[in-house]
């Protein structure tokens, strides 16, 4: 017997389902908001030498502040002051003659930097001085941030099928609540940046957890809404990021604002459910019974209650032992579960990497960078109203193949584009990324769907360890552009091309049962 036969007695789509659905995307919506964060913590706005010390000098007093600014700082090409330098000595004679400034003796700024809060009240780099010889710090904090999200979904994965995904969902809200608003009151840098790797760690808990936990309870044919569903929660998280934004300009708010929404997470988990499947695979039937009572009740199938006997639950999982603890080693030790993990995680590392390196490349828009993070969202939209409907109609295989090649076939058409035509270079990239938004869309139901149930979240900490693997090396890989300036197109374009090569070789999941074994996934079709 299988599970979805139990499912489909007690409606594999109910009231109770929606209300997973639900609860999930309400922890969910933070996520998109944490990842994109940076983009406005971290901003960089304009700035210049403090000059203030220099108050004090009778002649340099009575001068207008733009003076002031004149004979203390050197001018840019562009006509801005210098971001990190400034006159030895005021130079009161540029006020006569400014033609040649190139000559004269200049130091790094020595009283620190005047920021514009035109656009930002507060941000890292304002805050601790993240400019000039600074700069890499600033450059860190998002990896910082990925290099957390990365062990911490390794470290979810193998807790959550060990101890269940209810409680270990729980745990990731709990925690990334705590590091995130701990953060936002970071008194040094170091500080910040160490509840920072914390914050990613416990935060990507939620993406892998309340995933599997919503495939696990829904039948067959509507895991793909699903799918899509918890996608969807993403572009609508980022959307909804920019105009928070856009109103709270101060990096300490900020965070706390977009980490808030965990706090009713928590308070909607006492009604979130654990697996059903989980408990059967481990062989706690009498709390697996309990919860499908709970759903045919909620869904009003309660005639076939009479059904769900631990007898009957007992005939799904016969071919294992129950009682041994799963973990990651669990994914090599057979043959078809080894290629199975190289190939997700093939997959998963180059979706990874041309999604985002689709997204830190894309210029021209000449929009701010309000406006820039709320189209990054919207052009996602289609991509993946689009993945509901191809998934049935050619297959979750087809759909991750093509989406990646289209995505690298618009990467291949930027390399031969003139630099001189902004526009079309600009409408393609956004074409491949919506394209390579779609490719993440369905792979993370797609693997969701070939790992058996009783390492189906190893299985996906794996796959979200190597997807966060890519987005570290996605901004080296647009540091290529030193090398040759198409050069990291091209790269992008490869290995999206790659990705898709590996997609094929994948089983096809569309209208199967979930594998609840490892012997389901071992013996042939």
């Amino acid at each position: 017997m299988k599970f979805e036969n139990v499912l489909d007695d007690i409606n594999g789509f109910g009231r109770f389902q929606i209300m997973i659905i639900v609860i999930s995307f309400i922890g969910r919506f933070t996520l998109p908001c944490h990842f994109m964060l940076s983009n406005f913590i971290a901003a960089v706005p304009a700035h210049y030498c403090d000059i203030s010390s220099l108050d004090d000098r009778d002649a340099f007093r009575n001068l207008s502040q733009a003076e002031r600014l004149v004979v203390s700082i050197p001018v840019q090409e562009d006509g801005t002051p210098d971001s990190c330098l400034m006159f030895a000595e005021p130079q009161y004679q540029l006020l006569l003659n400014s033609s040649n400034t190139t000559a004269l003796p200049t130091v790094p700024c020595q009283n620190g930097w005047v920021y514009d809060n035109t656009t930002f009240k507060s941000t890292l780099t304002s805050q601790w001085d993240l400019v000039c010889d600074g700069r890499g710090k600033n450059k860190a904090t998002a990896t910082i941030f990925f290099l957390g999200v990365m062990f911490g979904a390794m470290t979810f994965g193998s807790l959550s099928d060990k101890y269940g995904r209810r409680i270990m969902l729980l745990v990731s809200y709990v925690s990334a609540l705590l590091f995130a608003v701990a953060s936002a009151f970071s008194t040094s840098y170091l500080m910040f940046a160490a509840l920072r790797f914390f914050t990613g760690f416990c935060i990507t808990g939620i993406i892998i957890v309340s995933t599997v936990l919503s495939v696990e309870w829904v039948d067959i044919k509507h895991r793909k809404l699903v799918g899509v569903i918890d996608s969807l929660s993403w572009t609508f998280g980022n959307t909804i990021f920019a105009a928070i934004a856009y109103f709270v300009t101060d990096w300490r708010w900020l965070i706390v604002s977009v980490t808030s929404p965990l706090i009713l997470a928590i308070i909607t988990w006492r009604w979130m459910p654990e697996s059903a499947r989980w408990l059967i695979a481990n062989g706690k039937l009498e709390q697996a019974q309990l919860y499908l009572k709970k759903c045919a009740k909620m869904n009003r199938t309660e005639d076939l209650v009479h059904t769900l006997k631990t007898e009957t639950l007992s005939t799904i999982v016969v071919t294992e032992k129950r009682d041994r603890p799963y973990s990651y080693l669990d994914l090599i030790r057979t043959p078809k579960m080894r290629k199975l993990m190289l190939r997700t995680g093939a997959v998963w590392f180059c979706v990874a990497i041309t999604f985002y390196g689709i997204s830190f490349n894309i210029t021209g828009f000449g929009l701010n960078i309000y406006l820039t993070q709320f189209t990054y969202a919207v052009v996602e939209l289609p991509a993946k109203i689009s993945v509901y409907y191809l998934l049935d109609k050619i297959g979750r295989r087809s759909t991750e193949v093509g989406a990646l090649l289209l995505a690298g076939i618009c990467l291949g058409i930027n390399v031969v584009v003139p630099k001189d035509m902004p526009v079309a270079r600009t409408v393609v990239a956004i074409i491949g990324k919506g394209f390579s938004s779609a490719s993440f869309a369905t792979i993370v139901l797609y693997s969701s769907e070939l790992y058996p149930t009783v390492i189906r979240q190893n299985g996906m900490g794996y796959n979200s360890f190597m997807a966060r693997f890519g987005v570290a090396v996605a901004p080296l890989i647009l540091l290529l552009e030193e090398v040759w300036k198409d050069l990291p197109q091209v790269v992008l374009c490869s290995t999206a091309i790659l990705g898709a090569i590996v997609a094929r070789t994948l089983s096809e999941t569309r209208n199967r049962c979930l594998p609840e074994t490892i012997e389901d996934i071992e013996k042939p079709w």
